[in-house]
């Protein structure tokens, strides 16, 4: 029996082509299809050498077809572009990316590709080798120039004892960015190639003793989707990482991980020199013991000595101060503020405040408190402009937050 799509469910295509990788297509229906997506699975023939047909049809509930000649009465060459709310590719591989280039259709896959009228994401998966010959690279550009969401391929591990670009990013991923087109299908243009952004992300961490430490609850979470989306936008990314959850490096993200707020503060202030966008979305502890002490401190010692605790180093003002000074360039700042309303100020005005006091160019503002903002995979806020805008930032996925933040930050950097 096959599951019929209805209205309310979101209608995906999931092109599968004939590479290594293709064994990760069916994590990226699973996740796609356990998130209430009506996924319909279109592989090439080659793609059935490494997944059967059966395999794809037992998790998507579909039926699963690669040429144009079967149920010629539903006109399904026609019918699957035509009726999809987002086509995915994953893997893409270099042929098919230069199939879909070029315009020609011999199976399904490539007629679905001509027809579709939705956001196509194409995730390219090959040996380094194939990704960056010439003909590769113009094939993805001309794709990219006709609106086609060409993903960044991974490093890592590929097939043999091969390492390098190529590989396929983490099914997790692919879902987050066809979640997120799905949600906004312009949410990924190619904007930012050509310029440099660094971003902070995750909880710094000082330590009492071997054991304990002050920290925070911030999971990395909207760091490391920040990093993902600026990725898929084009950009460079170096990503400074303090103590995170479980979070795998997006595709295409040169990542530095940290521990303490000095640690951040020195590599952040390296890296910051030169880049067209500085974004500290970091939770940098604000106090460090003044002694860490060697031993454990046991609980049946009596009367402990008192914790002191010295302030620890403000890293978004000492970037802007030394921009300022000329001791670093940086096109533009951008900082976080978690922040909870009290008597006399709600969210809003506190962040406002904060602004005024970092003197960045730009303020993502998050109500914090239970369930939100830390250790959830939802966020919403404020983006406070030194020009006095300010933009409402609705509810959503932290990817959804970052891509709204990065159309700010595209069109300030292109108005330079």
């Amino acid at each position: 029996m096959t599951s019929e799509p209805t209205e309310d469910r979101p209608r995906v295509v999931l092109g599968v082509s004939g590479g290594i990788a293709a064994y990760k297509a069916c994590e990226v229906l699973r996740r796609l299809t356990e998130t209430g997506h009506s996924v319909r699975v279109v592989p090439t023939e080659a793609a059935l050498n490494f997944v059967g047909a059966a395999t794809f049809e037992a998790l998507s509930g579909q039926p699963v077809v690669t040429g144009v000649f079967s149920d010629v009465h539903e006109v399904p060459h026609v019918r699957l572009g035509q009726e999809a709310d987002l086509v995915v590719v994953a893997p893409a591989t270099a042929d098919l990316l230069a199939r879909a280039a070029n315009g020609q259709a011999p199976d399904l896959l490539t007629n679905t590709l001509l027809t579709a009228r939705c956001p196509v994401l194409m995730v390219p998966a090959m040996h380094t080798e194939m990704w960056e010959h010439p003909a590769t690279q113009h094939n993805v550009a001309t794709l990219r120039s006709r609106g086609v969401i060409v993903a960044e391929p991974d490093s890592g591990r590929l097939t043999g004892k091969d390492t390098g670009k190529g590989r396929l990013p983490d099914p997790a991923e692919i879902v987050d960015l066809a979640r997120l087109l799905l949600t906004s299908s312009t949410a990924l243009p190619w904007d930012l190639e050509g310029r440099r952004v660094v971003i902070s992300a995750g909880g710094t961490r000082e330590s009492l003793d071997p054991v304990r430490y002050l920290g925070n609850r911030s999971s990395g979470r909207q760091g490391y989707a920040l990093a993902r989306i600026a990725a898929h936008r084009g950009a460079d990314v170096t990503l400074v990482a303090a103590h995170t959850a479980d979070l795998i490096t997006p595709a295409g993200v040169r990542l530095i991980k940290v521990g303490t707020a000095e640690e951040m503060r020195s590599v952040m202030l390296a890296e910051a020199d030169g880049a067209d966008a500085v974004v500290m979305a970091a939770a940098v502890a604000d106090f460090k013991p003044v002694n860490r002490v060697e031993h454990k401190i046991k609980k049946t010692e009596r009367d402990p000595e008192p914790v002191a605790l010295a302030r620890n180093p403000d890293i978004l003002a000492e970037i802007v101060e030394a921009r300022s000074a000329g001791k670093l360039s940086a096109s533009l700042i951008v900082g976080f503020a978690a922040e909870t309303g009290d008597a006399t100020s709600s969210v809003l005005d506190h962040g406002r405040a904060k602004l005024a006091r970092k003197g960045c160019d730009m303020l993502v503002v998050n109500a914090v408190g239970e369930g939100m903002a830390f250790e959830v995979e939802d966020n919403s806020g404020w983006l406070l402009g030194d020009d006095g805008t300010e933009e409402r930032i609705a509810f959503g996925a932290k990817s959804l937050l970052a891509s709204t933040l990065w159309d700010s930050v595209g069109r300030r950097l292109s108005d330079q």
